[in-house]
């Protein structure tokens, strides 16, 4: 059963640098800024930072994490998710036990269509109410691109997510 809690949930974005380190990027740390502005308002008091790293160094959720200037409020790290599916099934559980009913989800425009269809169908029978906010980004691109690469991808990752879902007692 959800809770009456409210929780940012942010989506990382990093990529792996020329010296072997993998970072988030400057678009990653504007959604970390939304998110401060959300809570700021009022909106939440539970930040929920989602990403992996693919060197083994320092999580994009970590990064996320040290990069926090906003209000003094519960950060949660989930240093696994490798994509959107991944983040959307991997968060639902550290929301279900902090009594979340509410969770806002902050990511780029361009991603916003494909955060929205995984992120409802995974949690659709949690019991926790969802928003979505794109956080005022110029899409470029390279993201529109990755967009229309990772779209066909889909079923794939949500079969997949469903199916760690479905392993993990809730």
């Amino acid at each position: 059963m959800a809770g009456t809690r409210t929780a940012i949930v942010v989506l990382g974005h990093g990529s792996l640098g020329s010296d072997g380190v993998h970072r988030v990027s400057e678009r990653c740390l504007r959604l970390v800024h939304e998110a401060e502005l959300l809570v700021s308002g009022g909106d939440a008091d539970v930040v929920v930072f989602s990403g992996w790293s693919s060197s083994g160094g320092l999580s994009e959720a970590a990064q996320m994490r040290d990069a926090w200037r906003g209000p003094d409020v519960e950060l949660v790290l989930e240093p696994t998710a490798r994509n959107t599916a991944e983040n959307a099934v991997r968060t639902l559980p550290l929301l279900g036990h902090r009594g979340v009913g509410r969770a806002v989800v902050v990511c780029a425009p361009s991603h916003l269509a494909r955060t929205r269809m995984l992120f409802r169908r995974l949690y659709r029978d949690s019991g926790i109410e969802l928003a979505f906010r794109a956080a005022p980004l110029a899409p470029t691109v390279r993201s529109i691109a990755w967009e229309l690469v990772a779209f066909p991808l889909l079923p794939v990752q949500l079969r997949a997510a469903r199916a760690e879902l479905a392993r993990k007692p809730q």
